[in-house]
């Protein structure tokens, strides 16, 4: 087994292994959460803690099935320890701009390894713009940018009308994170591939606009 192989597959042990913890103890997954109030309240860890826990196993699959397809792009690209700091940071970009949405809102709760997952994906896309994704319901391939794009203006829709029971806000910090943690690990990209830089920032920059006219 190769060093990709390794980094990915820990990520995804780690995940499974405090997943199955929570969904045996209740006091464990109430404990590290993400919850605004307890936050608020001096427990900063559940920014990074409630990362690694799922409702159940549907959505831990989910998460980790993603993650594996798209983690080793990022891998090739930038190595595996830049893989696991993107991973981190876009985990944190989540939690953070949830805590910026959700502050006056001290019942909010969350799990799920969707922000740094989400940052993963986008950084995928932001090195391969290009490559093609099978998506269901949808019979032909699309290019990456244009499903990384469409994703987060879902998303900023699903913040605004608070769509299901969805953490919306982790997934765009997450793409944040991911976004900005690429470039700097990588600023030839600018040059390189500057339209593509652009298109993706697209989303990023119309929800704080959006947000800063109180439109969200």
């Amino acid at each position: 087994m190769d060093n990709i192989d390794l980094v990915t597959v820990g990520i995804i042990a780690i995940n499974v292994l405090v997943s199955i913890k929570g969904f045996n103890d209740t006091r464990f997954f109430d404990r590290y959460k993400f919850s605004v109030g307890a936050i608020k309240s001096g427990q900063k860890e559940r920014m990074l803690t409630s990362g690694f826990l799922h409702v159940d196993f549907s959505h831990l699959f989910f998460n980790l099935f993603t993650l594996y397809f798209f983690a080793p792009v990022v891998i090739q690209w930038l190595g595996a320890v830049k893989f696991v700091i993107i991973y981190i940071i876009s985990l944190l970009a989540g939690s953070l701009l949830s805590m910026v949405f959700h502050k006056n809102e001290d019942y909010y709760t969350a799990v799920g390894a969707s922000g740094a997952v989400t940052g993963v994906l986008y950084a995928a896309i932001l090195l391969q713009p290009t490559m093609q994704l099978g998506i269901m319901f949808i019979p032909i391939p699309i290019p990456a940018y244009v499903f990384g794009i469409g994703y987060l203006l879902y998303s900023i829709y699903g913040m605004k009308s608070r769509l299901g029971n969805i953490g919306h806000t982790a997934h765009f910090g997450g793409a944040i994170g991911g976004y900005v943690t690429t470039l700097l690990f990588l600023p030839g990209l600018f040059e390189k591939d500057p339209l593509m830089v652009g298109l993706l920032a697209i989303p990023i920059i119309a929800l704080f606009i959006l947000q800063k006219l109180g439109k969200i």
